[in-house]
């Protein structure tokens, strides 16, 4: 057996590659006449969708990985979901695409796979009339036809959860796919039972949860500690955990890069007498 992703021979019937550790093991999800599989968790995780003739899924614009040559893509703007306002907080408040793409399978079946930027893990939220999620709005990938992103919530426009980091609320029926960064961790609350959360590992959470945001420890904490805001979950309901901290990745790299990055900045400044 070969390895989809070091391309490195492995032994057969392996969950994991003892190259590169990739998981081997998918998990399969059919809805209606959708079959979604994710595959290669919990690190390199990858949204497959198979579409019948005629089916229609929904996905974040620049997920798409590849496709098959019979799915048309019509490319749309949130304002479709949210209106013109909704589009316009997408893409100057939450710094996320304005766009969203339809996929359409024509003239016979078609498949179709879906991947976000970070390295980690995929899980579906299913979403009912009386059970949406509250979920972090840069981890959205695809969806299916029922489910809305509702960008008018309070949560989105008011930026309550910190800078840079929005949530959207589901609405309606379907399903809901988010990556993570890093693998993830589920908590199920029960009513009253409560959780402090890291907001950049937040990645979901139940409508039914009740929550408060807040700094951690007070505001000489914030400083001192680098914790920055926290958010307070009470059940009952879901809370979905990313394993990884994508601030805290982006100033490890930093922290090693910067002196490279200073010293070619003085280079330059004494070279060109500026």
């Amino acid at each position: 057996m070969i390895c989809p992703y070091c391309r490195k021979e492995i032994p057969a019937e392996s969950n994991y590659c003892p190259n590169c550790g990739a998981s081997l093991i998918s998990q399969v999800i059919e809805r209606d006449s959708l079959k979604f599989e994710i595959k290669y968790s919990p690190s390199y995780s990858l949204l497959e969708v198979q579409l019948p003739d005629n089916g229609h899924v929904i996905a974040e614009a620049g997920a798409m990985t590849y496709m098959s040559s019979n799915i048309e893509v019509e490319t749309r703007t949130r304002m479709k979901d949210s209106g013109i306002l909704g589009t316009i907080k997408v893409s100057l408040l939450g710094g996320e695409t304005l766009f969203i793409n339809d996929y359409v399978a024509k003239g016979g079946s078609g498949v179709a796979g879906f991947v976000s930027a970070p390295l980690g893990d995929i899980t579906r939220l299913k979403v009912t009339t009386d059970k949406g999620y509250i979920i972090q709005s840069a981890g959205y990938i695809a969806s299916t036809e029922g489910v809305k992103l509702d960008t008018e919530w309070q949560g989105f426009t008011k930026g309550v959860f910190g800078q840079n980091l929005f949530m959207i609320k589901t609405i309606g029926e379907g399903d809901v796919f988010i990556n993570t960064f890093g693998a993830i961790d589920k908590h199920d609350l029960k009513s009253g039972e409560s959780l402090v959360v890291d907001n950049y590992h937040l990645a979901a959470l139940s409508e039914t949860c009740s929550y408060k945001v807040h700094m951690f420890g007070g505001l000489k904490s914030t400083i001192l500690g680098g914790e920055g805001l926290v958010t307070d979950v009470t059940g009952p309901g879901e809370v979905y955990i990313q394993t990884k901290n994508v601030k805290e990745f982006v100033d490890w790299i930093w922290r090693y890069i910067a002196p490279r990055v200073q010293a070619r900045a003085e280079s330059s400044r004494i070279r060109f007498g500026r």
